[in-house]
């Protein structure tokens, strides 16, 4: 199949490949636009060679697709297939899925790839702040960081569109993304905490502990749901998060790496905590030995009757109930995160540290999320200097 290569800029060749005839009898030509990078100009050359003999497998394999004839919907089966399964967590896939089958794709879909526009993006956004967008039936339409989450998505496939070649810029680069509401993260202050543990007595051993060390190690739900028996270091109050439990419909439950590489982590408990686990573990083993051949020895800290690992959600919702009947102050189970990272910043404990502590990939991370801790410490700090100079200049 000939090919030949046009220098088209100081960076840019067009490919021409001629193969096979169409329905009139002419033999069908195809061309692509593509940038290479080089020193000079031999160099790029050679990249551009390259991408002709890419180009004429494609055709050849007829897997080629016209850009001018790809629609939207067609580049999103190929990104997802190409792109996303290989390099996306399994949750992460799950959601984009959800908010491409559910609206992007019905929106957007039919649409020339080469023909979307930003005002295509723009009308979609607003259209989710229309009442009768919710899935659920509420009134009014998605939230701001929701929106956002759309935005996002999109801006990021048409990006990976650019990289391949396809389109030559973005267009959702060229409209402003979304404004959020910031809301300052829910939490226990330090006499609702004191209520919290008061609360617990007389509790099951298995949700004192989740809850006890939630507050002590500031873990994800699904790193908590992950912890099993060989993460924790009796000898050295430790515990080790290396790996989180997650659930999706359609593929149930199992057991990934944490979110990011700083996620894997080593984690200082209170003894007190550690005593706590040491009990709830002599506990379960009373009960493995209970259930004989039926125990399934999965070595999870937190699991069903049978041995098997605990549904995330299970102890979500036993927290909901437990806050109601106890008359506490409603929050989510994740807000004993916040929690523990509000208190440790209210102590005076510096923000690396807590950064770390928490398996944030970076401090900005923790300070956006915990600026209304940092701003009471900064205040307290104030108040203590303020104290220290006018008391040693009323002394003088």
């Amino acid at each position: 199949m000939p090919g030949s290569i046009e220098k088209r800029g100081e960076n840019s060749y067009r490919l021409i490949v001629s193969g096979g005839y169409g329905p009139d009898g002419k033999r069908k030509r195809y061309t692509k636009t593509i940038k290479v990078e080089g020193k000079t100009e031999s160099a790029k050359l050679k990249e551009a060679e390259k991408e002709l003999a890419k180009f004429i497998a494609e055709i050849e394999g007829n897997t080629f697709i016209e850009p001018s004839k790809l629609t939207f919907k067609a580049f999103v089966e190929k990104w997802l297939e190409e792109y996303a399964k290989d390099n996306l967590a399994p949750k992460t896939l799950y959601r984009y899925k959800e908010m491409l089958d559910k609206r992007i794709l019905p929106a957007l879909g039919h649409l020339k790839l080469n023909k979307i526009k930003p005002i295509h993006i723009l009308e979609f956004l607003n259209m989710l702040k229309e009442d009768g967008t919710r899935l659920d039936g509420k009134k009014g339409g998605l939230s701001s960081q929701t929106i956002k989450h759309h935005y996002r998505l999109i801006h990021a496939m048409l990006e990976d569109a650019v990289k391949w070649q396809l389109i030559p810029s973005n267009p959702a680069s060229n409209i402003d993304p979304p404004k959020v509401n910031k809301h300052e993260a829910e939490y226990y202050n330090e006499e609702e905490v004191k209520e919290l543990v008061k609360a617990l007595d007389g509790e099951k051993l298995k949700y004192q502990v989740a809850i006890m060390l939630t507050l002590a190690a500031g873990e994800r739900l699904g790193e908590l749901m992950g912890l099993k028996w060989e993460h924790i270091d009796f000898d050295n109050n430790t515990i080790e998060i290396v790996q989180a439990n997650q659930y999706l419909p359609g593929q149930g439950l199992f057991t990934k790496t944490p979110k990011n590489e700083t996620s894997k982590r080593l984690i200082a408990i209170p003894q007190q905590i550690m005593d706590l686990l040491r009990e709830y573990k002599k506990e379960q083993n009373l009960e493995r030995l209970k259930k004989g051949n039926k125990w399934i020895d999965t070595g999870f800290v937190f699991t069903q009757w049978n041995g098997q690992p605990m549904y995330y959600d299970t102890i979500s919702k036993w927290f909901s109930k437990f806050l109601q009947r106890k008359g506490l102050r409603h929050i989510t189970f994740h807000q004993l995160r916040h929690t523990s990272a509000t208190l440790l910043i209210n102590a005076g404990e510096n923000i690396k540290a807590v950064s770390k502590r928490l398996g944030h990939s970076n401090t900005s991370t923790t300070m956006n999320i915990y600026a209304h801790a940092l701003k009471s410490a900064d205040k307290d700090a104030a108040d203590k200097i303020a104290n220290f100079l006018f008391e040693n200049k009323n002394q003088a």
